[in-house]
C-alpha cells in the first residue's frame, strides 16, 4: 500500500483555549461523579431506590454521567472549532 507523507502541521495557537476549555469541563465532570461516589459511600442504601421508568438511581446516574461525557464531548468540539475558526490566518482556507 502506498502511503502519502503526513500533513505537515505547525504549532496550534489554540491550544491554550482547548486546555481551558478541557480542564474546566474535566473539573465539572469529575464533581459530578465524585457526588456519585460520595452517595455511594455515605448512604448506599439510596442508589437502590427506583427512581425513573423501573430503573434504580444507580443505573440512572450511572447512565447519565455516560451521557454527560458524550455531550461535554460535543460542546468542547465544537467550541474548540468556533475558536479555531475565529483565529485562522487570513491565507488560510478549508
Amino acid at each position: 500500500m502506498l502511503h502519502e507523507p503526513a500533513a505537515q502541521s505547525g504549532p496550534d495557537a489554540s491550544a491554550d483555549y482547548k486546555m481551558r476549555i478541557g480542564v474546566w469541563m474535566f473539573l465539572l465532570y469529575a464533581s459530578i461523579y465524585a457526588v456519585f461516589v460520595a452517595i455511594n459511600l455515605i448512604k448506599p442504601l439510596w442508589m437502590e431506590k427506583i427512581v425513573f421508568l423501573g430503573l434504580n438511581l444507580a443505573v440512572v446516574f450511572g447512565f447519565g454521567l455516560i451521557a454527560f461525557a458524550l455531550i461535554l464531548a460535543l460542546i468542547y468540539n465544537h467550541m474548540c472549532g468556533l475558536h479555531e475558526a475565529d483565529n485562522k490566518p487570513a491565507g488560510e482556507g478549508k
